[in-house]
Parts: structure tokens; sequence; C-alpha cells
């Protein structure tokens, strides 16, 4: 159970690094995807598209 918290930790704090790159291809922008201001800082909880690309990632793994 502690090895998937720590991977979904992990996806989305490179999810977030990787948010204005991904934004240009419309992920941050889907329904389930939080952003919200919480002490003058914005704060940004990719939740669908983590599910989005962890599909991905188990769809090209399965092929490979």
């Amino acid at each position: 159970m502690i090895r998937w918290m720590i991977v979904v930790f992990l996806a989305l704090v490179l999810i977030s690094w990787f948010a204005p790159a991904l934004q240009k291809l419309g992920f941050g922008r889907l329904p389930g995807d939080l952003r919200f201001k919480l002490f003058g800082r914005e704060m940004f909880l990719p939740f669908t598209s983590t599910i989005l690309l962890s599909l991905l990632a188990a769809g090209i793994a399965k092929f490979l």
C-alpha cells in the first residue's frame, strides 16, 4: 500500500513540474484537475490528468 502512495505522490510531483508543457497539450484543464489559490500561491492538483497519463503509460508498457 505504501508503494502505491509513493508512486502516486511522485506522479503528482512530476506532472506538476511538467504542467506548463502539458497544458499546451490540453492537460491540466480537464474536469477533475483542481487549480486554486491558497495564501497567495496557486496550487495545482492534476487528478484526472494523472489518471490519463498513467493509463497511457500502462498501455505503452503492456505493448513493449
